[in-house]
């Protein structure tokens, strides 16, 4: 593998490395006004949540690498302790993106990208209309992490107010990932959508113990068909079914062709392990397991 130590790197290849190994990012488009109230917007993705009670959120505008000179961001959140946060969707990345241009101080962001500034309810930088979530906080700290290019400064900021667009909300009242379309960050040019068949559940380990992989049986856990993401949704199981399952699931017809027509034990455990590979894709794990220990 390729080693990197980051004492004997130059910054602007290691910054590369980093971005494109940490992705995707979400990405925070500040809002921020200066002392004189002047406007700012720009897309960060050095960002996350990292607290819901209280509400906390922190993006990082980090000093620029080539010059190591700070943005307008950074300056205004010092002058003006408040900022929306806006998320970006795949409707507006590319005026976002626009908005990422190194303006002269005084240009406003809101005309040069084509965005609708909305006034917020308890701070005064300006919420972007065409976000469908819009988060105003308060800056309750700003910590430097370096004096060199390339050294972030952490944003910590309090969440008073969201606003969200009901059209992104599914029947329980939740946001739809489907419906947000939310797109992240990847290294250089590239980012990511975040809807249809880029997202996928994982079912959480939280209210169940799982059994965990070391509990499977050898015969199954070094199967060469299952993958390692197969065997994680096989250990997620509470526990391994009875024989009463296993019983049951040997009289269903598409067991009984394979048990009957297989030539040999290879070739018997080759299409069980097949079935059952498509049974986890479906997430049908109950089904796989019970296809994985029929004899």
């Amino acid at each position: 593998m390729l080693k990197i130590d980051p004492k004997n790197t130059e910054k602007s290849a290691l910054f590369g490395h980093l971005l494109g190994a940490i992705g995707p990012r979400p990405i925070a488009f500040a809002s921020t006004v200066d002392e004189d109230g002047n406007p700012n917007l720009s897309p960060f993705s050095f960002f996350n949540v990292f607290s819901s009670n209280p509400p906390i959120l922190i993006f990082s505008p980090a000093r620029r690498v080539r010059n190591n000179t700070t943005k307008h961001t950074l300056e205004n959140v010092h002058e003006v302790k408040e900022v929306v946060i806006n998320v970006v969707n795949y409707k507006i990345v590319q005026q976002a993106s626009l908005s990422s241009t190194e303006y002269p101080k005084g240009v406003n962001e809101f005309e040069k990208a084509g965005f609708t500034p909305l006034a917020s309810e308890t701070v005064r930088p300006f919420r972007v209309k065409e976000s469908p979530v819009q988060l105003e906080c308060k800056v309750k700290e700003i910590v430097p992490l370096g004096t060199e290019g390339g050294a972030g400064n952490l944003v910590i900021c309090e969440v008073l107010m969201a606003h969200i667009d009901e059209s992104i909300l599914n029947d329980k009242g939740l946001i739809d990932p489907n419906k947000i379309d939310l797109v992240g960050r990847m290294g250089g040019d590239w980012y990511c959508r975040a809807s249809g068949n880029a997202i996928f559940k994982v079912q959480k380990p939280l209210t169940t113990m799982g059994i965990g992989i070391d509990q499977i049986p050898p015969r199954i856990k070094n199967s060469y068909i299952l993958s390692g993401n197969d065997l994680g949704k096989l250990g997620n199981i509470e526990s391994i079914p009875g024989e009463s399952a296993i019983k049951a699931r040997a009289e269903d017809i598409e067991i009984k062709q394979i048990l009957e027509n297989s030539v040999d034990d290879n070739e018997r455990k080759e299409k069980l392990h097949l079935l059952a590979k498509e049974l986890l894709e479906e997430e049908k794990v109950k089904e796989a397991w019970t296809t994985l220990l029929v004899r």
